[in-house]
């Protein structure tokens, strides 16, 4: 496999690629689209355009064009579900009820409904199919916004309120559960927090919550709201992290972390206490199989798992145990083209809702 381009070492968000496919309804119309899995055909001069801030160089332009050649390179295979495609694609920017400035966190619940936080605070709900249904706001924004968002086991909503140090919990109506709030405190002791990024519940009630900053680690809570455990801790061996920004649970039961500025993916076993780490797999770069700043993930129902790259600005297929199956999307504007996409989650149907984050909207993929 085409060696992986070196990453930025944290320093800036950077990192490009393409792809293609399927047929697309914008706002109720048909068009055709673009998209192939592990198919990156678009001129380089797309992709140079999209790039005026950084020197582009001869080993980036190879790394883009090698993309077409990686159906055929060894321990590659297309996914025996087809290719990705695109078939809605619904929201633009602004701040009135059902419009986004920049999202950046997506959960979805057992009705399929959608809760998507923006960078006013605001988190809007939305059905399925992108219609407006209900709003809140997170008590305030000074500080900064959150960046994660979950559902609970019992259907109530987690809201990452980075840097306020604390986990928000409301009732899927909005009603704050202000009993319910984890932390408040900054700090490194066990219960304080840095930046808080996302959160996850299994089903005994117990939650666990990641952190960035001077952390970088997973604290667990019993259903008390007590922390009962840690595991990680900041730097780039296994176990440690460098910004866990999204956190799920597999069904293989265990606890799987996007370690975001690591480009990696971290499994863990929760049966242990504190979490035993049991998987690890991605390294920087922008060749397929690579990853770039991964911010979230969603399993496909098909033993893989499709992970969203803000720095690569496309979505990458892979199986459990890490091996690559197919890209979709671009640098860009249009149906198909994602712009720093920061969240994707899987519905019912397993329909794939990626939150296209400085183009203020949604893409919904089907495999």
């Amino acid at each position: 496999m085409t060696p992986c381009r070196a990453s930025l070492s944290g320093r800036s968000h950077a990192g490009k690629h393409v792809g293609h496919g399927g047929h697309t309804e914008i706002l109720g119309s048909k068009i055709t689209g673009a998209f192939s899995l592990i198919t990156v055909l678009s001129p380089l001069s797309l992709v140079m355009s999209e790039l005026p801030s950084r020197r582009i160089d001869r080993r980036y332009c190879l790394a883009v064009a090698g993309c077409a050649a990686f159906a055929g390179m060894a321990g590659c295979r297309p996914s025996h579900a087809g290719p990705p495609r695109v078939d809605k694609v619904w929201g633009r920017r602004g701040i009135s009820e059902g419009r986004f400035q920049r999202p950046r966190a997506i959960a979805v619940d057992k009705k399929d409904q959608l809760y998507i936080v923006d960078m006013t605070g605001r988190i809007q709900v939305f059905d399925a199919e992108g219609r407006f249904l209900r709003y809140w706001r997170t008590p305030a924004i000074e500080r900064g916004k959150p960046v994660g968002i979950a559902i609970g086991q019992e259907g109530q909503v987690l809201v990452a309120d980075t840097h306020y140090h604390r986990l928000l919990v409301y009732t899927q109506s909005g009603r704050r559960l202000p009993e319910s709030t984890i932390g408040g405190e900054e700090g490194t002791g066990p219960g304080q927090f840095g930046f808080v990024t996302d959160a996850v519940q299994t089903a005994d009630g117990f939650l666990y919550v990641g952190e960035y900053g001077q952390n970088d680690r997973i604290q667990k809570f019993d259903p008390q709201g007590r922390c009962v455990s840690q595991c990680g801790g900041h730097g780039d061996a296994p176990g440690q992290f460098r910004r866990p920004q999204s956190l799920k649970l597999g069904p293989d039961g265990r606890l799987w972390v996007a370690d975001a500025c690591n480009h990696r993916i971290q499994i863990f076993d929760i049966e242990a206490d504190p979490p035993k780490l049991v998987g690890l797999w991605g390294k920087p770069g922008t060749a397929p199989g690579c990853l770039q700043f991964p911010y979230d993930f969603a399993f496909d129902g098909r033993g893989g798992l499709l992970v969203c790259e803000f720095g690569n600005q496309r979505v990458q297929r892979f199986t459990l145990e890490g091996e690559p199956l197919g890209i979709w999307g671009e640098p860009g504007r249009l149906p198909g083209q994602l712009s720093r996409p920061w969240g994707i989650v899987a519905d019912s149907r397993l329909r794939f809702h990626v939150l296209d984050t400085y183009n203020h909207r949604v893409q919904r993929l089907k495999i």
